[in-house]
């Protein structure tokens, strides 16, 4: 088998499966590991996979530049914010991570609803400017353009000041074995320090995020309180999720 088909066959097997094992599948093509494992390497320095120990995951999509990731399932994106939107309760207050689903939920906020929404994305505070009775705390700091946020070393000292009650965090991927993650190490970070200052966390995932994966921890599943996601997504698939700890909520 060329090399060329090779990698066809492992996006194959990744798009079915969801994951490859480098060893059994060495095996089953009768090839060494080694060469299984340079064309995982391969495939992952192209942004096609996400290496593993023992093999590869799906890479989430996610990663492309925010006006991209804006017209991605935007249809899906709109219908998890609305519910997800219906999480937040009268007085609390809220830290809503940057992203553009998070952008929709913004979007979708009741307008009757009194709460104190925190955000280090200057994107959702644009858009909460008028609503009518939600009050806006901006953090500042350095803009990370590719996800319109604020990091640095200012946002840093405002983050760790913060005490809320919600945390809708944005992620490029979640996967049972890997978590909630993302393509940036300081990214990855600011959010897992925002979580920390927050009661609860919770992850509104587009149907392609779900089994994708990305080169940066942010937290592993057990530390989300509630995983919201597409009511079409089988049971099956969804199963380790829930065995992991987060409620499901499918709408």
């Amino acid at each position: 088998m060329l090399t060329s088909e090779r990698k066809t066959l492992i996006q194959q097997v990744l798009q079915r499966d969801g994951r490859i094992v480098a060893k059994s599948f060495a095996e089953e093509l009768g090839v060494s590991e080694d060469t299984i494992r340079r064309d995982l390497r391969e495939l992952a320095k192209d942004g096609l996979l996400q290496r593993v120990h023992g093999g590869a995951l799906p890479s989430s999509p996610a990663v492309a530049d925010y006006r991209v990731r804006e017209q991605m399932a935007s249809s899906a994106k709109e219908k998890l914010a609305r519910a997800a939107a219906t999480l937040i309760k009268p007085g609390q207050i809220v830290f809503l991570d940057g992203g553009t689903t998070n952008l929709q939920l913004a979007r979708h906020l009741p307008q009757t609803l009194q709460a104190t929404i925190i955000t280090h994305s200057p994107s959702i505070a644009v858009e909460l400017a008028h609503h009518p009775s939600v009050e806006v705390e901006l953090i500042g700091g350095r803009l990370f353009k590719h996800s319109i946020v604020s990091m640095g070393a200012v946002s840093v000292e405002a983050i760790s000041g913060i005490h809320a009650e919600l945390f809708f965090l944005g992620a490029t991927g979640v996967h049972p074995e890997t978590g909630a993650t993302t393509g940036n190490r300081e990214e990855a970070a600011i959010k897992k320090l925002i979580a920390h200052q927050c009661a609860e966390t919770i992850l509104v995932a587009t149907e392609d995020k779900i089994g994708a994966a990305s080169p940066y921890l942010i937290l592993p599943l057990g530390k989300l309180a509630t995983l919201v996601v597409d009511a079409d997504l089988p049971d099956t698939l969804l199963k380790p999720y829930r065995a992991a700890g987060p409620a499901i909520v499918k709408v």
